[in-house]
């Protein structure tokens, strides 16, 4: 009881798509997006870029991150092809357990799920990368041992590892939603995985069941669902869902297991008795957010992700020292660079002064050559009056998230980056191709310009990491995932 003799009131929990660092708040470290993750082969990184971004969060004070996407990408043309680490269920498992210890810390110590911790989010279950033709809310084709064998594994560490949120995906299977899938909400990942935290469901996914609306779906709830993602249709689907709690269509025991299961995690959390959000640990400290210890962490995730895929005639690593253009709409343009789910949705409408803690592609080669007494130009169309000794040109897609990126091919088209690249050639300038990307694209007359490619995905705030790497600070490690 309270001092006042009232009944303690139920604390509630704050949610954030934190997916490649902090992402929705200006000045945070923002690390490569998990296709790059995927391209570096690292747990141990995993590990701490999930720690840095648990402290990055509660800075701000949350609670929990709906993280990490545990995606098989079967289909390049999906929008979300980037937010999977790659199309292997083996990249995805051996990152599940380190990348949830480093968000949730450790099952058993003291700081598990509290201090400089926050609670972990498994998503999207299942079989989000595989729906046909890539389309992102569609339907994943495939019988009960290929969903199993190809998209489940990464959920059984990452279930060992004591995740205590599951997100259900906005996908179907075979013709089926995934929010009302009783046989594998209920039967597979409660009962059979004897998972003890608690179902969450996406932007109003609940509404694409047979017979549901957003405001009025019981079925989720019978079909396992433990907490409704409604932020937009919360007050009548209130309504209705007490109101068939009351007539019984929704079985009290299923409210009681959906309200047991939330609340055990709350307690585990340490949230009854936390205090407020701005009383705990490490809220407020702003200096921690993009630190330099964590923008050293993603400058470092940036280096392990690029992926070397031509390098004729040696031309990498490049001598910093002599005069060096710098070349393409991605150079400096951190909206670019940092792709979707950065401070907006899609990523888009973006200025370079949202971005204080960050460094721009471009910026991190002019800071590399001028230490080393040479000399950088920029010039986005690349025009030049002294001939270069080398060229950097830095193109990709534009940000995009979720069904707004989807495609029907995956055949890059850029008619004058392509054309820039083959000015250089003709003019005999070795030019270097840095590509941004959510996906693998088919490219190939962009490598037939270039006299050296590299995929550089999304790389997020740490634009120095890519010139660490141009420059052969550090050698290329990256894998395609």
């Amino acid at each position: 009881m309270q001092p006042n003799g009232a009944l303690p009131r139920i604390p509630v929990i704050w949610g954030s798509d934190a997916v490649h660092g902090h992402n929705n708040v200006v000045g945070a470290t923002l690390f490569p997006h998990n296709i790059g993750l995927g391209a570096a082969r690292n747990p141990d990184l995993i590990r701490r870029i999930g720690e840095a971004t648990a402290i990055e969060m509660r800075v701000t004070g949350l609670d929990w991150t709906f993280a990490p996407t545990l995606a098989v990408v079967r289909d390049d043309r999906w929008g979300r092809t980037y937010e999977g680490f790659g199309e292997s269920p083996e990249i995805a498992a051996a990152y599940a357990a380190p990348l949830i210890e480093g968000l949730q810390g450790k099952i058993g110590d003291k700081d598990w799920l509290r201090g400089p911790h926050i609670i972990a989010t498994a998503k999207h279950f299942l079989g989000d990368g595989g729906t046909r033709n890539g389309k992102d809310q569609g339907d994943t084709e495939i019988d009960e041992a290929g969903l199993r064998d190809l998209f489940s594994p990464p959920y059984l560490p990452a279930l060992d590892a004591g995740v205590q949120s599951v997100m259900v995906s906005f996908s179907g299977w075979n013709g089926a939603k995934m929010h009302g899938n009783k046989s594998l909400l209920t039967g597979v990942v409660k009962k059979r995985w004897n998972f003890d935290g608690f179902l969450v469901g996406d932007w109003n996914g609940h509404g694409q069941v047979a017979g549901c609306t957003v405001t009025n779906c019981p079925q989720s709830a019978i079909a396992g669902l433990d907490m409704y993602m409604a932020p937009d249709s919360w007050r009548e689907l209130y309504q209705t869902t007490l109101t068939q709690a009351q007539d019984g269509t929704l079985p009290i025991e299923r409210l009681d297991d959906a309200v047991r299961r939330i609340l055990r995690v709350k307690v585990r959390a340490g949230l009854f008795e936390a205090g407020k959000p701005s009383s705990r640990a490490y809220a407020g400290r702003y200096e921690l957010l993009g630190s330099a210890e964590h923008r050293a962490l993603a400058r470092e995730a940036v280096r392990q992700s690029l992926v070397l895929l031509k390098n004729a005639n040696g031309l990498l690593p490049l001598k910093p020292g002599g005069h060096i253009l710098v070349a393409g709409d991605g150079a400096d343009n951190l909206t670019k660079q940092t792709g979707g789910w950065t401070l907006s949705w899609q990523g888009t409408g973006t200025l370079r002064s949202d971005f204080p803690n960050a460094q721009s592609i471009w910026e991190g080669i002019e800071a590399t050559v001028k230490a080393a007494g040479g000399t950088a130009t920029l010039s986005a169309e690349g025009g030049y009056t002294h001939r270069p000794d080398a060229a950097i040109v830095v193109f990709g897609e534009d940000p995009y998230a979720e069904f707004q990126g989807d495609r029907p091919d995956v055949g890059y088209d850029d008619a004058k980056n392509l054309a820039l690249l083959r000015t250089l050639k003709a003019a005999g300038v070795p030019t270097v191709a840095v590509f941004l990307s959510g996906r693998a694209m088919w490219v190939n007359p962009f490598l037939n310009a270039s006299d050296a490619f590299v995929a550089a995905w999304l790389p997020g705030s740490e634009g120095g990491g890519v010139a660490d790497v141009l420059f052969g600070k550090t050698d290329f490690r990256g894998k395609l995932a």
